[in-house]
């Protein structure tokens, strides 16, 4: 698969000034602050105390763990932990997977069409 590449130019982000968004999970909340490049989206994501997501993922990312930690659970039953300063990467379609948390956690996720 071809893509036209984005032309995005050299930028800082203060991602204290980035709007917030809530998505409550089945338990907990998380808060996403994104940015959107056409088909590239930047998120840093914020999960409370006890978070579980409300679904499960089918989507590629590639997820880096700035603070915290969290619980990567597969459907099929398999499960990973992520620490701070740890990543994982995944295709579009190649997992289906929910993230949850018992004290928290920050996360930097990059997404697409690219995945």
């Amino acid at each position: 698969m071809l893509s036209t590449p984005l032309n995005i130019p050299f930028q800082l982000t203060d991602w204290d000034l980035v709007p917030r968004e809530e998505h409550p999970g089945v338990t907990g909340t998380s808060w996403w602050k994104t940015l959107q490049y056409g088909g590239l989206r930047v998120r840093m994501v914020e999960y409370s105390e006890n978070y579980l997501a409300d679904h499960w993922c089918q989507k590629g990312h590639i997820v880096f763990c700035v603070d915290g930690e969290f619980t990567s659970e597969e459907e099929h039953g398999a499960s990973v932990v992520l620490k701070k300063g740890m990543s994982y990467q995944v295709s579009d379609g190649l997992s289906s997977h929910r993230s949850t948390t018992k004290n928290g956690a920050t996360l930097f996720i990059i997404d697409g069409t690219f995945l």
